[in-house]
């Protein structure tokens, strides 16, 4: 069964998703799964893997693996990465530069390896720019607002949902709510779907299941948190107005 948990954001070393590491973990369904870090997007930065290693390994009771394809590229191949890749339980991407991240993805294959592990059932999580990039768009400040250099600007990314309205992820929107919100309204008026602008401590769990009325997989949601009084936004436009409103804490994705 396809899974993902995109989150919005938070620091991990301070515990701050301990309750979605949590759930992340318990849907591998194993004592001690396998759980790959990925964390290009900080540039392999070491304390993060440190900081990784400590909560999913030590706390978490994972066996950790890392895939480093800046620090480590000379000793890495296709196959290693395929292999680190798919005999992963849980892979998780780390947050920093989207764009970074995306770019060297796609220029070694990564991406296209991501997303067999995707349907192959492996679940896929990350936050900020590991949540982004699961996605059709996102909104980062890897790049500048087209409209407005000041605003973060739309990100392509990896498009793994398929679902009926283009989703465009924005991230730590408690945190940078001014900014990030500005942004979105500029963004959804020349894209068409839908924006979920998700708070630092809450993340969109989308996993696919077989409707039985229906007779085929849906793609269904629920909202995770970590915090109090946090959750996620919905974004759209309508009669060339930008209207927002909060969404379920669950339902199909589709209905969004």
């Amino acid at each position: 069964m396809k899974k993902i948990i995109a989150i919005g954001g938070g620091e991990i070393g301070d515990l701050d998703t301990l309750l979605i590491d949590k759930e992340i973990v318990r849907l591998a369904g194993k004592r001690k799964p396998r759980v790959l870090f990925i964390p290009t997007a900080s540039n392999d930065a070491e304390a993060y893997c440190d900081t990784f290693q400590k909560i999913y390994g030590k706390k978490l009771r994972c066996q950790v693996d890392f895939l480093l394809l800046i620090k480590e590229k000379e000793k890495l191949n296709k196959k290693i990465i395929l292999n680190k890749i798919l005999s992963a339980d849980i892979i998780y991407v780390g947050g920093g530069n989207t764009l970074k991240m995306l770019n060297l993805w796609k220029k070694i294959g990564v991406d296209k390896i991501l997303k067999k592990a995707y349907k192959s059932g492996i679940i896929l999580a990350g936050l900020s720019a590991g949540a982004i990039c699961w996605f059709r768009y996102g909104v980062s400040d890897s790049v500048v607002n087209t409209k407005d250099s000041k605003l973060f600007g739309k990100i392509k990314a990896l498009d793994l949902l398929r679902s009926e309205k283009s989703i465009i992820f924005s991230p730590h929107n408690i945190r940078e709510k001014e900014v990030r919100e500005k942004s979105i309204k500029k963004i959804i008026l020349n894209t068409p779907g839908i924006c979920l602008a998700v708070d630092d401590n809450a993340a969109l769990f989308v996993w696919e299941e077989l409707d039985s009325r229906l007779k085929k997989p849906v793609q269904k949601y629920k909202i995770l948190k970590s915090k109090k009084n946090v959750g996620i936004k919905k974004f759209f436009r309508e009669k060339k107005k930008v209207k927002e409103e909060k969404i379920p804490e669950s339902g199909i994705l589709d209905d969004l």
